[in-house]
């Protein structure tokens, strides 16, 4: 069998195979791009609306912060009575109930910020309990003041953590 007659069909089926190839290379590198532009935009558009909710998440968790301090904690809930337990559970009270008053915030907020608020929580609610059951604490005005004493030199948990806070906003822009 002789190949020399079949030989202008193979050149032609070999050039329309490379004809075939450039065209599939290039339109699947456009459709690809097409795919990367649409979710670009998609993603800027998402953005442009999630943004402001991210932002108004990270101020609710700053009152949040700001509430928990002890040192306006302390402040805005004065004891009703020199009763020590009464007192630290009203305190723990409060910020548990502002804690689940801003829960739902922890969707707009990165996974790391959500922690460092609980955290913040949890480290003011432990101070408070061990304040109390401190020996030289008997009533509700000297939790009050070992625990603004505690302070006077240091950050307390919602100040390092309004820090970060700060951080990550900032990142955001």
């Amino acid at each position: 069998m002789e190949f020399q007659p079949l030989l202008p069909y193979f050149a032609s089926l070999l050039s329309a195979i490379i004809v075939g190839v450039i065209a599939y290379v290039f339109f699947k590198t456009h459709t690809d791009n097409e795919e990367g532009r649409r979710r670009f935009l998609i993603h800027k558009d998402a953005q442009g609306k999630i943004l402001p909710l991210r932002l108004q998440a990270y101020e609710r968790v700053t009152l949040f912060l700001e509430r928990i301090d002890p040192n306006s904690l302390l402040i805005r809930i004065k004891p009703t009575s020199g009763n020590l337990d009464t007192y630290e559970n009203a305190l723990i009270g409060s910020i548990e109930k502002e804690f689940e008053h801003n829960l739902t915030q922890q969707i707009y907020l990165s996974t790391e910020s959500w922690n460092v608020v609980k955290t913040t929580k949890n480290a003011t609610i432990q101070l408070i309990r061990q304040t109390a059951m401190n020996e030289k604490v008997e009533t509700s005005s000297k939790l009050r003041e070992m625990v603004l004493n505690h302070f006077m030199d240091q950050l307390t948990p919602s100040q390092k953590a309004l820090v970060y806070i700060r951080k990550e906003v900032s990142e955001l822009y």
